[in-house]
């Protein structure tokens, strides 16, 4: 009847005879690195049996500690279309073995939607960072650990350790026909197949419709990572195994309204800031009087990432990579197999147009052949504004038509705006002017924004709160921004489910989902924020002759623009949820 998802479940554990637990395998989490005070010990000694209530998705939960604040009950609004997130936290004071939860079809008072459009998935704790001003992070000076929650596993069934808790999260994916109304359903967790514990769902559907994320205006760019997929699944770099793997991974992105493809036209643009290294999708061959290039893999990434839904621009990836501007490249002068070599061509010198003219002349004429001249950019992360200026210059002379995008924090874009197709600012480094935005717009160009390491809050790192993602997108929205950037998407270190730290970077700041298309609570909730920006849009495009029943919401984003972002001290939370809930009121008042 009902699907039963991988998720965790909150029961209370009773024997029942002719209950069976499945076998459950997977990874052991870390132990939590921060000891418990005696006031937490003692508040697990108050603890009876099995625990199950709603809390909310705006926060994680500790493991390690009595969850506070929950309540019995959860109700929640979405459009048609529309994904809604909620989340239920289980404790125990007792070893359970097989967690499961089950949700129930959702009925309204004269229709009923099936159960197959909810997903519960347990979320699992990875070890983080602790929070500090300065989010690079110098743990070999002794940078505090602690246990997050973030991945949603896949897993069907869990066992709870006593004195945990676990928390699941559950989406609910409301179909584009849904029949506007309140409907309601029950969440069931169980234990070796027996007993149950149920709460109350409720989910009222708006009658107004949100477009497929095909059809969204939202500019999503995360970077995707080729490598540390094949490394992580163990399969060859590039080979029919590896983007199979992929597929899942990035239909996941696809599906959350990504616009860009990600291309490398040499090794490693961002000179080892990874765990993985970036593979070149495109091979250099030098020959006595002439250059050569195989763009057989950029064909195939392409082409794969256009099939799973992401068609709208690539990205290239650079003609100024980070660190010394190496260009790699096989020199066949040298013999049959020729001999790999790697030139340092620093803009400015005759070494870089030597390297890169030819390069734009025969790229531009593989993308004219391609048909994918006119969405591809030339693509230029964070560099000097005199380097950008050699790049310019270059693109201007040997491949004009080749787009032009960079992620600013010099305001390096205000002097190439005849050709920056696409301009994302630092969100801490510049302010882009409405009056900008809207001109570029008028003109094709696409203007975004990005955090990065440099932003405290709000962010996506692993010890963010998941409020923070959907913040992200409300505040583009607020300062009128086409979408936003962050890198990346997936460049894992060694175990990002079991530890989410890289170096000095921040706890997850060089990914947001996990191996095996496993999400996190971060991008769910950014997935809320993509939908939240779509829904504005929506509504001030098909009631653009009802200005006064916009205003509300109009207001709410005004406040929200004249407001710090970065004062983490503001209630955040409360805001978000008065602008939910006035562009919910709006919605329905218009739909009348």
């Amino acid at each position: 009847m009902k699907k039963i998802l991988s998720l965790i479940s909150v029961f209370a554990v009773v024997a029942l005879s002719g209950c069976t637990c499945k076998s459950v395998e997977t990874f052991k989490e870390a132990a939590d690195p921060t000891p418990l005070t005696e006031e937490a010990k003692a508040a697990w000694n108050g603890v009876e049996g099995v625990n199950v209530a709603w809390g909310t998705p705006d926060l994680v939960y500790s493991r390690s500690l009595v969850p506070q604040n929950t309540t019995c009950c959860y109700s929640t609004k979405g459009w048609r279309g529309e994904k809604v997130s909620a989340q239920v936290v289980l404790w125990t004071a007792k070893d359970l073995k097989s967690v499961e939860c089950e949700i129930s079809d959702f009925k309204s008072a004269d229709a009923k939607l099936p159960s197959s459009i909810a997903e519960a998935r347990f979320v699992r704790y990875t070890l983080a960072d602790k929070s500090d001003r300065n989010c690079r992070c110098a743990r070999s000076n002794g940078h505090p650990a602690i246990l997050q929650a973030d991945m949603l596993d896949n897993l069907e069934a869990m066992d709870v350790e006593a004195n945990t808790v676990r928390p699941i999260w559950i989406t609910v994916a409301i179909p584009q026909d849904a029949k506007a109304g309140v409907y309601k359903a029950e969440v069931k967790v169980s234990h070796c197949g027996c007993g149950s514990v149920t709460l109350p769902l409720e989910v009222e559907v708006v009658n107004q419709v949100l477009a497929q994320p095909s059809e969204w205006a939202y500019h999503l760019d995360f970077w995707q990572h080729p490598s540390a997929v094949a490394r992580e699944a163990e399969v060859e770099l590039w080979s029919e195994e590896h983007f199979e793997v992929m597929r899942p991974l990035m239909k996941m992105l696809a599906d959350a309204g990504q616009k860009v493809i990600t291309a490398t036209l040499n090794r490693d643009p961002w000179r080892y800031q990874c765990f993985d290294d970036y593979e070149p999708m495109i091979y250099w061959y030098r020959y006595d009087n002439e250059w050569k290039y195989d763009y057989t893999i950029f064909d195939k990434w392409i082409e794969f990432m256009m099939e799973v839904g992401i068609k709208k621009q690539i990205n290239c990836y650079s003609m100024l990579p980070w660190g010394e501007c190496f260009v790699d490249y096989k020199d066949m002068r040298t013999g049959k197999d020729g001999r790999n070599m790697r030139v340092k061509a620093i803009p400015g010198t005759p070494q870089f147009e030597e390297m890169w003219a030819p390069f734009l002349v025969d790229f531009a004429a593989h993308l004219r052949e391609k048909g994918w001249l006119e969405i591809t950019n030339m693509a230029i992360d964070e560099r000097a504004p005199k380097d950008i200026a050699e790049a310019a210059r270059l693109i201007k002379k040997y491949a004009p038509e080749i787009g032009f995008a960079m992620a600013d924090n010099h305001d390096s874009y205000k002097n190439f705006a005849d050709m920056m197709h696409d301009v994302c600012v630092g969100q801490r480094h510049s302010l882009m002017l409405p009056e900008e935005i809207a001109k570029r717009r008028a003109e094709g160009d696409v203007s975004t924004f990005y955090v990065c390491c440099s932003t405290l809050f709000p962010n996506a790192f692993t010890n963010s709160q998941p409020f923070e993602s959907e913040l992200l997108c409300v505040y583009g929205i607020a300062h009128d921004y086409d979408g936003m950037l962050r890198w990346a998407y997936n460049s894992w270190p060694a175990r990002p489910e079991y530890d989410s730290r890289f170096r000095y970077w921040a706890s997850g700041d060089t990914f947001i989902v996990y191996p095996d298309a496993r999400s996190s609570v971060r991008f769910e909730r950014l997935i809320d924020g993509v939908e939240f920006s779509e829904k504005v849009r929506t509504l001030r495009a098909k009631y653009a002759d009802k200005a006064e029943a916009l205003q509300p919401l109009e207001a709410k984003l005004v406040e929200m623009h004249a407001l710090n972002i970065n004062d983490a001290s503001l209630d955040w939370r409360g805001y978000l949820a008065e602008v939910n809930n006035t562009l919910n009121e709006v919605a329905k008042q218009l739909a009348e």
